[in-house]
C-alpha cells in the first residue's frame, strides 16, 4: 500500500532550473495547478511507461512534492508511507 517517490529529483526533473525537458511555455505552471486543483501530484516523467525501461515502476515527482503538500501527498504520508526510490538512471 506504500507509495514509491522519488528519493531525489532525477537529473531532467521539470523543477530544475534551465527547463531540461523543454517544455512550452506556461506547461509546468499547467501542470501544478491540475495536480493542486485535483489535490493530487504529478507522476516523474522519467518514471512513466513509454518514458521509462519497462523495468521501471512509476514515482512521486520529488521536485513536485517537495514543493506542493497537496492533501493526497498528506494521506499518503499519514496512512500508509512512501517507498522513495532512486531515480532511474539516464537512457
Amino acid at each position: 500500500m506504500r507509495t514509491r517517490r522519488l528519493s531525489r529529483m532525477c537529473d531532467t526533473c521539470v523543477f530544475r532550473s534551465g527547463n531540461p525537458m523543454h517544455l512550452a511555455p506556461g506547461r509546468l505552471r499547467d501542470l501544478i495547478e491540475q495536480a493542486q486543483q485535483e489535490q493530487s501530484y504529478i507522476i516523474c516523467h522519467s518514471t512513466l511507461p513509454g518514458m521509462a525501461a519497462a523495468d521501471v515502476k512509476p514515482a512521486v515527482c520529488r521536485g513536485f512534492a517537495d514543493r506542493y503538500p497537496t492533501q493526497a501527498l498528506q494521506l499518503i504520508e499519514l496512512l500508509f508511507g512512501f517507498d522513495d526510490v532512486e531515480p532511474p538512471p539516464k537512457a
